[in-house]
């Protein structure tokens, strides 16, 4: 099955009302597509009250895809809360409960940053961060190119599949070292992870000018960039039982029309999602 959504829910103004509390985004949410990505994880462990939430919110069959704690990925942004990556990666095993209760857990996205290259310390890290997550599915996505240059590609890709990580596909510029090629093959037989970051290469070089994230993800796909990943999301079906694709590119609010009409080109029709929330006032 190839489950289509978005990452967060509280920002894609187009699928909701003026009148909507954000408290009620994600039950809306759940009207439009059968899986998300949680962000507000990377930034803080969330506390077991927001992921059980988030799960009675939702419909069931819902799919989370929880992004990894930034201090996990090697992140730096602000002072990281714990004493030891023991004591962190058990704080964020925690957070997860409600979602595997449920059975609403797809996987653990681990997106590493740009700086994280291909050495072997870092793959001592990745297997050191495989074990620590014990069953949990979690998925690897680099940014960095030297994971995928020349013979390291096959040793990359065989690492992965060796140590049951979950392939996260990018569709992003081509910008250089900070960008990693089009890899369409998948790392394990149950599931698949595609994200679309967008193809503004001005704004994934970070200029030295001007407020770079609010223009990374400014971009806005075509019907025939879309249809071309058609054919591929088609392949990869034939690789892993389930795909989640997820769209990114919402800087200027493209992310949800994009996913939309991914679903209408693969001729896709979800059962079971959430009644669509009626305004009566």
């Amino acid at each position: 099955m190839i489950y289509i959504g978005v990452t967060g829910w509280g920002d894609h103004d187009r699928l909701y009302g003026d009148k909507l509390s954000p408290r009620n985004k994600l039950l809306e949410y759940g009207s439009h597509f059968p899986t998300v990505e949680v962000d507000a994880s990377f930034y803080a462990v969330q506390p077991e009250r927001n992921s059980k939430k988030w799960v009675a919110d939702t419909p069931q069959g819902f799919q989370f895809v929880v992004k990894a704690y930034q201090g996990m990925t090697t992140h730096t942004r602000g002072e990281i809360p714990f004493q030891s990556r023991k004591e962190m990666f058990d704080a964020f095993h925690a957070s997860l409960a409600p979602y595997q209760s449920a059975g609403k857990l797809a996987m653990v996205l681990f997106q590493f940053p740009p700086w994280f290259d291909c050495t072997r310390e870092n793959v001592e890290y990745l297997r050191w961060c495989r074990a620590e997550m014990d069953n949990v599915p979690v998925s690897l996505e680099f940014r960095n190119q030297s994971w995928f240059t020349g013979k390291r590609r096959e040793q990359t890709l065989d690492f992965m599949e060796r140590e049951s990580w979950i392939h996260a596909i990018c569709d992003e510029p081509q910008s250089g070292e900070g960008s990693v090629p089009l890899v369409l093959q998948a790392t394990n037989q149950e599931k698949t992870l595609v994200r679309f970051h967008g193809r503004n290469v001005y704004g994934w070089k970070k200029p030295s000018s001007g407020n770079w994230r609010e223009v990374r993800y400014l971009y806005k796909y075509n019907r025939v960039e879309l249809q071309e990943w058609v054919t591929r999301l088609r392949m990869l079906e034939k690789q892993s039982k389930d795909i989640f694709v997820l769209f990114n590119n919402n800087t200027g609010g493209d992310a949800a029309g994009n996913a939309k009409e991914m679903i209408e080109l693969l001729n896709i029709e979800y059962e079971g999602l959430a009644p669509k929330q009626l305004d009566f006032f």
